[in-house]
C-alpha cells in the first residue's frame, strides 16, 4: 500500500511564489564529530543526511561540503574565538543555497523533516554543532567583475578551497556601516590579484524555536556577518600572502578565519587527517 504524500497539492505549490536562482539565503553548518566517530559520522552525512536532511528539501537548490584537516585547523585565528572553543573545533562545514524569498517555506519543511529523521533514528548524535545558522544573503563581491561564475554557481563550480570568516560589528547599528566598508572598500582591494574569485556575505538569522534541541541558538545575530571566500587554489598555498591578516578595520572584531578544502563525495578522503 502506497503512503499518502498529498501529491495533489504539489502542482498548486509550484504555481505560486518566487522561484529565481539567486541565493537569497544560506544554511552554513560547522560540525565536530566526537573523537572515535569520524568515519561513521562522515559516512552518515554523505550517504544519508546530505541528501535526506538537505538537498531533497524544497528550495534548497545547491550544496557543498568542506573539510579542515589538522594542518588547516592550525591556521585558524583568533585563538580566542566567539565562534569555536577551541578555535580548531569544527572540522566539517556544509554550505547550502536557498532560493530568495523561500526562507519561511523551507524552514517549515526542514523543521518537519528533521523531527521525522530524529524519530526514525536517522540522526547521528555523536557530533557537536559548533556554528550552525541559517543566514540571509546581503552581498557578493567579485574579483573579475562580470567574468566568471556567479554566486549561484559557487557551490557547483570546482573551487579548490573555502575560507570562512565571521565578523562581529561593535553593535547592530554598526553592522550596516561594516557591510558597506567591506563591500565597497576592503573586499575589492583584497580580492584584486588574489586566488579568491568571490566573497559572499551573509547575516545570520535566529533559529526557529521548534528546532532540534541539539542545535544551539545563534548568538549575536544583530551584529554578525559571515563571509565565504571561494578560492581557486588550496588555501595552504596562499595563506600567508592573502588570508593570515584579515581584519574588520575599526568597525568590529574578526571572530573566526578558517580554511577548508572540498570533500570528495562518496569517499573517506581526509578523515584520517582530522586529528
Amino acid at each position: 500500500m502506497s503512503e499518502d504524500t498529498r501529491s495533489e497539492v504539489y502542482a498548486d505549490l509550484a504555481a505560486v511564489g518566487p522561484y529565481g536562482v539567486r541565493p537569497g539565503h544560506a544554511l552554513i553548518t560547522m560540525v565536530e564529530p566526537q573523537p572515535g566517530h569520524e568515519y561513521a559520522y562522515n559516512r552518515w552525512y554523505e550517504d544519508d543526511h546530505y541528501y535526506a536532511g538537505a538537498m531533497a528539501m524544497p528550495w534548497m537548490y545547491a550544496g557543498r561540503r568542506w573539510v579542515a584537516t589538522r594542518e588547516l585547523q592550525l591556521l585558524r585565528y583568533p585563538e580566542k574565538s566567539a565562534i569555536a572553543q577551541p578555535v580548531t573545533a569544527g572540522c566539517y562545514i556544509s554550505t547550502y543555497w536557498i532560493t530568495e524569498g523561500r526562507y519561511d517555506d523551507h524552514m517549515k519543511w526542514t523543521v518537519g523533516i528533521n523531527k521525522r529523521l530524529n524519530r526514525d533514528g536517522r540522526v547521528y548524535h555523536d557530533r557537536t554543532h559548533v556554528f550552525t545558522a541559517f543566514q540571509d544573503h546581503v552581498a557578493t563581491v567579485y574579483r573579475d567583475g562580470a567574468a566568471g561564475p556567479r554566486d549561484y554557481h559557487a557551490l557547483d563550480h570546482p573551487y579548490a578551497g573555502l575560507v570562512v570568516e565571521v565578523i562581529d560589528a561593535d553593535g547592530p547599528e554598526q553592522r550596516a556601516e561594516l557591510l558597506e566598508w567591506l563591500r565597497s572598500r576592503s573586499l575589492p582591494k583584497r580580492l584584486a590579484g588574489s586566488p579568491a574569485a568571490m566573497v559572499t556575505v551573509f547575516r545570520p538569522t535566529p533559529l526557529p524555536l521548534d528546532r532540534m534541541s541539539y542545535v544551539k541558538q545563534v548568538e549575536g545575530v544583530d551584529a554578525r556577518l559571515t563571509l565565504l571566500w571561494f578560492l581557486e587554489q588550496d588555501p595552504r598555498a596562499c595563506w600567508e600572502a592573502h588570508f593570515a591578516d584579515l581584519d574588520a578595520g575599526e568597525l568590529g572584531r574578526v571572530e573566526l578565519v578558517a580554511p577548508f578544502v572540498p570533500t570528495v563525495p562518496g569517499t573517506d578522503r581526509y578523515v584520517d587527517q582530522l586529528r
